[in-house]
């Protein structure tokens, strides 16, 4: 099973209830907010749904390890750390991000983690408009280069 990192590239102004429900249930409440989910086609629908407002690609290990690592957040907005991995049964981070690309466990099911990861504006900017998906030259929608953006954001 494939995990996919969805960042959310909008704000929060003139969003459809619809769309907004959809947002909140993909844990994206805020603009630069990212988290990753399951690759299936429930998923792939509720993406389908928010694409003006969101983008997405397939999680590469080297990106979820390096969000977990920098990017991580527990209860109370305390770092993730190696201690607290332990006692949920992880032995570091490297075991986490495995388990968690190959749909062993699901971020909003462990307790004490927070399922997004809360991100800055990429430096230097996006490669293109905010306002046209992938295809139409901007950076909405299914992206496979979003990873060097979220790089960027970290």
């Amino acid at each position: 099973m494939a995990l996919l990192l969805v960042v959310r590239i909008k704000g929060t102004v003139n969003v459809p209830t619809r769309v907004k429900d959809t947002l909140i249930r993909l844990n994206l409440k805020r603009r630069y907010s990212a988290t990753l989910v399951p690759d299936n086609p429930v998923t792939r629908g509720m993406l389908e749904r928010a694409k003006d407002w969101i983008a997405w690609c397939k999680a590469s290990k080297d990106i979820v390890i390096k969000l977990l690592k920098e990017r991580g957040r527990r209860t109370g907005w305390r770092p993730l750390d190696e201690e607290y991995l332990k006692e949920l049964g992880f032995s570091s981070f490297e075991d986490l991000a495995d388990k968690l690309i190959k749909g062993e466990v699901k971020l909003n099911k462990l307790k004490g983690i927070k399922p997004y990861f809360a991100l800055n504006p990429p430096r230097k900017g996006f490669p293109g408009t905010v306002k046209k998906s992938y295809k139409e030259g901007g950076v909405l929608g299914e992206n496979p280069e979003l990873l060097e953006i979220v790089e960027r954001m970290i």
